[in-house]
């Protein structure tokens, strides 16, 4: 059994400046950590590029305890085609709500009162118009699958989660490793899963012991594994172990080492400053509006 815990989701994101006053001033996370990479990531943790990025972690509070948000910036990337494949991220907080209506940031409201928003990447955000728990107010990531019931096989089966709710006629499923924990939403789009460029990464942490089993299993059950057990260094800070799955959609799945993780997402007073230096000094956009070109897509 995977005694895993949900730790974030990795956005791909074009625009890093807007993006970081969304989740901030809109949703009202805060940074925890910044950094600095001068290459790709061994584990593709940036998508396939190898090129200088960096990541930023921002959530509602500490990553022992909280689902949190990776934003990944590639330099250079203007931005990312989107899928199909990721549905949103659903956020009780009235807070966001009201942040959203004093910025004009655009948003509409569902038949259940729940408000519905993107942000500047156009990753969509479900905003529960309640107040924000004392808990994580992050509830669940809703991905899109082809065929709910082996989805459901494949993350319950295979990687251990807890089935809270099922529900045949919207074909959509909950599922968990805690009560305590965001949870996964599938939700069955009867057609192929597009990943676009845009497509992101779910991360869970486990023992660091089980990352060997882990891979073992999914050799055994021809599943995919896109990277297998591989360290990975963050400069002055703990070096982690992950294996990178993909289900049977081709969701990226991470699954990193409990352990050294916890030290390596320790907040970072400096996170939010390191990050506005970054952005200062980032001088893609500068580059490319004075030759009058576009920042490349992907």
């Amino acid at each position: 059994m995977v005694l895993g815990r949900a730790l974030h989701f990795v956005f791909k994101v074009g625009d890093r400046a807007r993006t970081a006053r969304f989740y901030k001033d809109v949703l009202g996370m805060v940074v925890l950590r910044h950094e600095e990479f001068e290459e790709g990531c061994k584990a593709s943790c940036n998508g396939p590029y190898d090129n200088k990025w960096s990541k930023t972690m921002v959530g509602y509070g500490p990553e022992d305890t909280h689902f949190v948000s990776e934003l990944t910036y590639n330099y250079g990337i203007g931005d990312y085609r989107l899928g199909n494949d990721f549905l949103g991220i659903t956020i009780q907080s009235s807070e966001a709500v009201s942040n959203a209506k004093k910025q004009g940031w655009a948003m509409t409201e569902d038949k259940d009162g729940v408000f519905v928003t993107e942000d500047p990447g156009g990753y969509k955000f479900f905003l529960v118009n309640k107040e924000r728990p004392k808990t994580d107010p992050v509830q669940k990531v809703t991905l899109a699958v082809s065929d709910l019931q082996r989805s459901i096989n494949f993350w319950s089966n295979l990687l251990g989660m807890k089935v809270y709710a099922k529900d045949d006629t919207k074909r959509q499923a909950l599922l968990g490793y805690a009560d305590d924990q965001c949870k996964l939403e599938l939700q069955d789009i009867g057609s192929p899963v597009d990943h676009g460029s845009a497509y992101g990464r779910i991360a869970f942490s486990c023992p660091r012991e089980q990352l060997p089993a882990i891979e073992s299993q999914m050799k055994k059950e021809n599943q995919r594994i896109l990277t297998p057990l591989v360290s990975l260094d963050t400069p002055g800070k703990a070096t982690v172990e992950v294996v990178i799955l993909a289900d049977p959609d081709g969701h990226e799945i991470c699954f990193v080492g409990e352990e050294a993780f916890r030290d390596l997402s320790k907040m970072d007073p400096a996170g939010n400053k390191l990050l506005e230096n970054s952005i200062a000094e980032d001088k893609s956009d500068e580059w490319f509006a004075k030759h009058r070109r576009p920042k490349p897509s992907a």
